[in-house]
Order: C-alpha cells, then sequence, then structure tokens
C-alpha cells in the first residue's frame, strides 16, 4: 500500500511502507543449482577420505487424483579403500536428496572387513533373499572379475585382486547386502587361531634337494682298449 507524501521542495511522491517494500535481487538468484554428487564422488568424511558409488536409482510413482507423484531412491556405496565399507538406500522426491540422505546413511552404517593384502583370505558363498554371490582370492595382478553391482562394493572395501560370480536374483539391493555379508563372515588365519587360543607355528621353508655327484666322464674307445690290462697268452 503506497501512501502520498509531499517534500520540502513542493514535489509529490508516493512512499512505499517498509512491510511491502521489496528488495531487488539479481535474475537467477532464487534458482541456484544444487551440486548434485556423481556416480563416484570423494569426500571427507570423519577425517578420512571415502568413495561414494551411486549403485542403482529407482523411482516410483504414485497416482493421485491430480496426475501421478514420482518418489526416488538411491542405493549408495561409502568406503575409505582400507577395509571399511558401508551402505545406504536413501529415499526422496529429488534424485538429489535421495543421493544425499544415501550417502549419510551410508557413512553411519560403515564396517571394517577382513582382507589379505589386495585380495581376500580365503573363497566365500554367501546368499541374501535370492541374490548369491562366490567371492575367491585371486593371484596378484588379476584385477576385479565381478559385474558393477558386485564391484562398486569390493572396490570400496579396497579390494583389487578376486574372482566373483552372481547367482540367482540380479535384484541391486540383495546383490549388494549379499556381497556385504560375504565380506562380513571373511576371517583371517591369525583370528581363528587367537579364538581358540592357539598359536601360529613358524614352518621352516624347505630346503632345495642336493643335486647328485656327477658320473665320471666315459673314455673313448681306442683309450679303453690301451688302458685295459693285458692277459698274457697261455702257450699250447
Amino acid at each position: 500500500m503506497a501512501e502520498i507524501t509531499k517534500t520540502e521542495t513542493g514535489e509529490v511522491r508516493p512512499e512505499v511502507r517498509p512491510e511491502v517494500r521489496s528488495e531487488v535481487r539479481p535474475r537467477g538468484a532464487f534458482r541456484g543449482r544444487r551440486g548434485r554428487p556423481g556416480p563416484e564422488s570423494d569426500s571427507q568424511g570423519g577425517g578420512q577420505d571415502l568413495t561414494e558409488k551411486v549403485v542403482f536409482i529407482n523411482r516410483s510413482a504414485k497416482v493421485v487424483k491430480g496426475g501421478r507423484r514420482f518418489n526416488f531412491s538411491a542405493l549408495i556405496v561409502v568406503g575409505d579403500r582400507r577395509g571399511r565399507v558401508g551402505v545406504g538406500l536413501g529415499k526422496a522426491g529429488e534424485v538429489a536428496d535421495a543421493i544425499r540422505k544415501g550417502g549419510e546413511m551410508a557413512r553411519t552404517q560403515m564396517v571394517g572387513v577382513s582382507l589379505k593384502d589386495a585380495t581376500i583370505p580365503h573363497e566365500v558363498f554367501s546368499h541374501y533373499c535370492g541374490a548369491k554371490v562366490l567371492l575367491r582370492p585371486a593371484s596378484p595382478g588379476t584385477g576385479v572379475i565381478a559385474g558393477k553391482t558386485v564391484r562398486a562394493v569390493l572396490e570400496s572395501a579396497g579390494v583389487k585382486d578376486v574372482l566373483t560370480k552372481s547367482l540367482g536374483s540380479k535384484n541391486a539391493a540383495n546383490v549388494v547386502k549379499a556381497t556385504l555379508q560375504a565380506l562380513l563372515s571373511l576371517r583371517l588365519r591369525e583370528e581363528i587361531y587367537r579364538g581358540r587360543g592357539m598359536e601360529i607355528k613358524k614352518v621352516e621353508a624347505p630346503k632345495p634337494p642336493e643335486a647328485p655327484p656327477l658320473p665320471s666322464p666315459a673314455l673313448p674307445v681306442a683309450e679303453a682298449a690301451v688302458s685295459a690290462p693285458v692277459e698274457p697268452i697261455e702257450p699250447i
């Protein structure tokens, strides 16, 4: 609501009340773009470098009187590549919010797994609902032989050499949980001996077999005939 006021010079001009006075802002000030994390991003969490990977994004629709309402769910895997990994499922009306919620949930649910150098200590088979996952240790230089879902969990945990096979259901959430359950069931030899109250005995490396003595070199036929003793000939 504007009021008409008169200045000292006699000029009449409208005056806008403070409560209805609008502040002029540059164009686009209210529509700042949100920083959406990509499929893989590094962030600082708890003083350590964490790798965040988006495994799967699902969209669901609810039919209402006015149309459809969409909702998104994001499956996120977070790990430090040093033996700690976590999984989170975030749900929201926007993709960016679902990814953010899933990342926060995964950071709060991080657990430690047992690794042997760059691979796993032993073979393991795990299943969750209809998903079944088989993990086998591999020699250095093999790499991560796995699909995108299992690979996301293994790389986030820090596994670099492993052989895997996904059996059964291909549901991303169940496959991720089956892989995480398989990693949690891994145990090192030291942990098994410690739990049984035993000490690991150091076995000496076997010594290489000794080479047999070399045979004396054979003499030529002529030298052998000369060196052979000559028997005397008896008279008839």
